[in-house]
C-alpha cells in the first residue's frame, strides 16, 4: 500500500478546497447544536482536529479536551492558534495508544478518510470510549440533495463515488445513513440516535460565494437547518450518537 502524505492532502487542488467557509461558518456551529444535548460532562477526545477550528468551538464546551490529528502541519497550526490549553497527540490513529477512555468522542468529517473504518470505530468501542460515554461520528452524505444534482449533471458518476478530488484529499468512501450505521454496528458499537445536519441543495463552492451576498439569511440557515430533521438523507452531513457496545 501505498504511504499516505497526510501534510499533502490538507491542502487545496486546482478545482477542490480541502475545506470551505460553509464547513466553518454553517456547519461547524450546527454540528455544536446538535452534538450539545447529548454532551457528557468530563473530557472529550477529538479524532482529527485538522488546524482546530472545530476544536476551539468544543472549548466552550469542555477544558479536558484530547487531539490526534496525522498532519504536523494542521496540528502546528491548531497548537499556535489554540495554545497549550488542548493536549495534541500527532499519530495516525491506527498507531496512536491513549492513557485513558473518555466521556465524549468526537469524529466529524474524518471517517470517510481512513483505510480501515471499522477498525478505526472499534478502536473507538473497545479502548477509548467511557461506559456510558457518548461517541459523535459525522460524515459527509453520499445522499445530499446537492450531490444528487451533481450526479443528474453528470459531474459525480453515483451518489456515493469518490471523485478525483476527494480522493487526493485523502476520501476512501462515500457515506450513506445506512453504510455509516453499518460500519459502527460492525465495530461493536450502539447507535443509539441518528439524523442529518442541514438540509444541502447546493454544493460548498456555490454556498461560499452566496455567503458573501445577503441572498441568504440567517433565517433561511436555519430553515435548512430544522428542515434535516424532516428530510435527514437529503442534508449536508449524517451524524449518528453511538454509546459503547
Amino acid at each position: 500500500m501505498k504511504t499516505r502524505d497526510y501534510n499533502q492532502e490538507i491542502k487545496d487542488t486546482a478545482d477542490h478546497q480541502y475545506a470551505y467557509n460553509f464547513d466553518f461558518d454553517v456547519m461547524h456551529p450546527f454540528m455544536i447544536r446538535s452534538f450539545s444535548p447529548f454532551f457528557n460532562k468530563g473530557s472529550l477526545l477529538e479524532l482529527g482536529s485538522f488546524k482546530g477550528d472545530f476544536t476551539a468551538r468544543l472549548m466552550t464546551n469542555f477544558t479536558d479536551i484530547t487531539c490526534v490529528e496525522a498532519s504536523e502541519e494542521a496540528l502546528d497550526t491548531a497548537r499556535e492558534r489554540l495554545g497549550e490549553e488542548i493536549n495534541y497527540v500527532h499519530s495516525r490513529f491506527e498507531d496512536v495508544e491513549l492513557p485513558r477512555r473518555y466521556d465524549n468522542i468526537v469524529l466529524t468529517h474524518v471517517l470517510e478518510h481512513i483505510d480501515d473504518p471499522v477498525g478505526l470505530l472499534k478502536r473507538v468501542n473497545d479502548e477509548w470510549l467511557a461506559e456510558g460515554g457518548h461517541f459523535f461520528l459525522v460524515c459527509p452524505n453520499a445522499h445530499a440533495a446537492s450531490r444528487q444534482i451533481a450526479v443528474k449533471m453528470g459531474l459525480i458518476s453515483h451518489n456515493d463515488a469518490v471523485t478525483h478530488s476527494e480522493f487526493l484529499h485523502g476520501h476512501r468512501c462515500t457515506y450513506s445513513l445506512d453504510t455509516l450505521e453499518r460500519d459502527a454496528r460492525l465495530a461493536g458499537l450502539d447507535v443509539v440516535y441518528r439524523t442529518g445536519i442541514f438540509f444541502k441543495a447546493m454544493a460548498n463552492f456555490q454556498w461560499d460565494k452566496l455567503l458573501q451576498t445577503d441572498i441568504v439569511s440567517k433565517q433561511y440557515l436555519e430553515g435548512c437547518y430544522q428542515l434535516g430533521h424532516h428530510y435527514p438523507d437529503l442534508c449536508s452531513s449524517i451524524f449518528l450518537l453511538c454509546k459503547k457496545g
